[in-house]
């Protein structure tokens, strides 16, 4: 089992420190949400929260993850970073492209590349995408982002995308994980059929066995039931040594935890001392004694 810390919405300058921290205590990746901006008007239902409201987001400072990840990638050595998810389909697929192989190159291949389709029509609305065919979008962005990013001529006919042969530079040494996150049947045979694995995005903790359920059912179908396939979760499970066992036992390779209420509508208040000394606990009480 691998070990994901995350921490969002919180003051900036604590982000480079918390990742030092994460390396030190012994974690093995550190996960950076996406989000683009706040509409002020919006009848959008956020889907992974009890009430549905997206007002947790209003006026919390979160970062780029492009910007960020390379930043805390400097200050750290062994950490690796996942966008925790980056929504794809709102983007320009060649900038995206240039986007993750930058990254990937600055952090020395420590770099997994976490996607998923906005649940908001307001983000398309905003950023000039049209809602309608989104899934095709994102499918096809996809395959170009592979493609752009093994430093080959790469050019694409698709339905949405067309695309004269490009290529860029520098890209890494090594292939990026894609890994696909969202709920729904679609998104977890995308995760499945073009992913290198597959981002829980927490909610009900009773859908999470049928989740994985579906995943083994599409792994089957697909012929990719012997194919590597990482499988991210959070879970009230990931907080306690027989918890981490079951978990392990499910398929999953790497739980992601943090240590407070992140769909709190209030501002985050903890200091970093006590951050530090969340994430230190869990180390020493859990990850230490699984290794």
């Amino acid at each position: 089992m691998r070990f994901t810390y995350t921490e969002t919405m919180c003051d900036p300058s604590y982000l480079l420190p918390l990742a030092q921290e994460a390396e030190a205590a012994g974690y093995d990746s550190f996960a950076v949400p996406d989000s683009i901006c706040y509409p002020q008007e919006s009848d959008s239902v956020y889907p992974y929260n009890a009430d549905g409201s997206r007002e947790f987001l209003d006026g919390k400072p979160i970062l780029d993850p492009f910007t960020l990840i390379p930043a805390m990638a400097a200050v750290t050595t062994r950490l690796r970073f996942s966008t925790f998810v980056v929504k794809l389909p709102v983007r320009g697929c060649v900038l995206v492209a240039k986007q993750a192989a930058s990254v990937a190159v600055l952090s020395q291949n420590r770099f997994s590349f976490g996607v998923g389709v906005s649940p908001w029509p307001d983000d398309f609305r905003i950023l000039g995408v049209p809602w309608e065919k989104r899934g095709k979008r994102m499918d096809e962005m996809i395959d170009i982002v592979r493609g752009l990013t093994t430093g080959e001529f790469f050019g694409y006919d698709g339905e949405i995308h067309q695309l004269e042969p490009v290529k860029l530079s520098p890209v890494p040494s090594q292939p990026i994980p894609i890994l696909v996150g969202g709920h729904s049947r679609p998104a977890l045979r995308r995760a499945v059929t073009k992913g290198d694995g597959w981002m829980h995005a927490g909610g009900d903790p009773a859908e999470l066995s049928k989740l994985l359920a579906q995943i083994q059912e599409l792994q089957i179908e697909h012929g990719k039931s012997n194919d590597p396939f990482e499988i991210h979760v959070i879970s009230l499970d990931a907080f306690t040594i027989d918890g981490v066992k079951r978990l392990e036992e499910s398929g999953v390779t790497d739980v992601i935890v943090g240590f407070r209420n992140s769909y709190a509508n209030e501002a985050d208040t903890q200091s970093l001392e006590e951050k530090i000394g969340s994430l230190r606990a869990y180390a020493d009480n859990v990850i230490a004694k699984l290794r």
